[in-house]
């Protein structure tokens, strides 16, 4: 009989806060400038720079550190990791490891097995490293500086997660929160949020953990999912084998499907810390961290229930809606503006969600103004176009945040209310459908339904459906 395993997973997810400013000086935290331009002597490391402690990277841990259910240490102090390599220009790294500002806490996931929390061991403040850019053609690497110093907020989870699914899911929660937190926007593709994972596995049933691993270079949910997998057949045959684990750093490549060794896996004792001699103790008053819990927005399962209770949505609509900070800003701001909460939910859920699929984005990238879907709405309520073209008009409104009173006028989208123009256009469809019309009248009333389509055809989809039905009906009724 074969061996059951159970695979042991813990986190360190490493969040960039959302600064303006660095953690330690007052260069531009912004993304994507131009090499080594956001720096100065403090982030690249020059002897006899001090650094000066930003105090919003203190308020977004308490707030990330509230919403995560932590005790908060309201005395707390930096630490010197010391480390020698080309992206580190101090050749040490200023973090917390002794009395890290946020320990003890838990966030709740739920997955197809259900609900479950995950303990959060602790939340430390530190800075970010620079970046090496491998240039193969001139066969050299180079050193961006410009990321050096950007505030970072790093999450270690108790070894709590047992499969990809759990890890994923803590994963979208902690950025969930994050994001209507406003500390971060959590851009895994920019590197605003990274996460190691630790991983072992063990006998099934057994008290004793194993041997752990930890991959990194991990940037996108799938590329987390699949390096697990991967990482754990790989353990499980190395034990079959009668094989060591070794405890190491890997490098998970996701266009091979396979992780390499990096560096043994070092101990906090390796990196030699000591308190940073240049940086006082941060202390937090009870008026402080009062003033913070005080600032706290409402968080998603707060919305949840009140959008379920307030505008009597759906669990699941309120659920897919709040699953992202800015569409639930969306939705709210345009049921602010026309009053409609159903309608609104009905767009973003099935229109919004269908381009999002087709264009394979997040809701962040909706770039439209809850303004144009008010008025879409109320074109349609007021009757000026239908549902066909609605959904026409909001693909415009999607790409492009087309204005759609401008976009109906100049195209001619509005719908035909002439009676007449309808019955002409009715009178040409059945005299060009003689057995469809025989259909109907042999007794197949989905014949019917036949003509009345071909008649918005004929009309560009711009008739009034309800009363091409009546004049269809009428007609037919006469010919019989």
């Amino acid at each position: 009989m074969s061996r059951q395993y159970e695979t042991v997973i813990g986190l360190e997810v490493h969040v960039e806060l959302a600064t303006k400013t660095k953690i330690f000086c007052g260069c531009s935290t912004e993304f994507g400038g131009a090499p080594n331009t956001h720096t100065c002597p403090v982030c690249t490391g020059m002897p006899g720079s001090l650094p000066v402690l930003n105090r919003q990277v203190v308020e977004y841990a308490l707030a990330v550190g509230l919403a995560a259910n932590c005790q908060i240490n309201q005395y707390c102090k930096f630490d010197r990791k010391n480390y020698f390599y080309p992206d580190n220009p101090q050749n040490y790294q200023i973090s917390q490891l002794y009395l890290p500002i946020c320990h003890d806490g838990w966030v709740e996931i739920e997955t197809a097995g259900g609900k479950k929390k995950i303990g959060i061991h602790e939340i430390h403040m530190e800075e970010d490293a620079g970046k090496l850019i491998h240039d193969e053609w001139e066969n050299c690497s180079l050193v961006d500086f410009n990321r050096s110093g950007v505030p970072l907020i790093e999450i270690v989870s108790e070894p709590d997660m047992r499969t990809a699914d759990e890890v994923i899911a803590y994963l979208e929660k902690l950025r969930m929160m994050i994001q209507y937190l406003g500390a971060s926007d959590c851009k895994l593709q920019e590197g605003s949020m990274r996460a190691d994972v630790n991983l072992s596995v063990r006998e099934a049933g057994s008290p004793q953990f194993g041997t752990r691993t930890e991959m990194k270079n991990l940037n996108s949910f799938k590329a987390i999912a699949r390096a697990i997998e991967g990482e754990r057949k790989r353990q499980i045959e190395l034990i079959e084998e009668g094989k060591k684990v070794i405890q190491e750093t890997r490098r998970w490549d996701d266009n091979k499907e396979f992780s390499y060794a990096m560096r043994s896996k070092e101990d906090a004792q390796d990196y030699r810390y000591f308190p940073d001699p240049d940086l006082t103790p941060v202390v937090i008053s009870d008026e402080w961290l009062e003033e913070i819990r005080n600032r706290q927005p409402e968080l998603q399962p707060e919305k949840l229930k009140r959008y379920q209770e307030e505008f009597k949505l759906p669990e699941y609509d309120a659920k897919i809606l709040t699953s992202s900070k800015h569409m639930a800003d969306m939705f709210e701001e345009t049921i602010a503006i026309c009053g409609k909460p159903k309608e609104v939910s009905n767009w973003m859920m099935v229109e919004a969600m269908r381009l999002l699929k087709e264009h394979e984005q997040d809701p962040e990238n909706m770039a439209f103004s809850p303004g144009n879907l008010a008025k879409l709405i109320d074109l349609v309520d007021k009757g000026i176009i239908n549902r066909t073209v609605a959904k026409t008009v909001f693909e415009e409104i999607f790409a492009r945040d087309a204005d759609p009173e401008a976009y109906v006028e100049e195209k001619g989208l509005k719908i035909v209310n002439d009676e007449e123009a309808l019955r002409k256009t009715v009178m040409q469809v059945l005299e060009a459908n003689p057995q469809s019309v025989a259909d109907y009248r042999g007794g197949k009333e989905k014949a019917m339904g036949f003509l009345v389509g071909q008649t918005m055809r004929a009309m560009k989809g711009k008739a009034d459906p309800a009363m091409v039905n009546k004049i269809v009906k009428e007609l037919l009724t006469k010919m019989i």
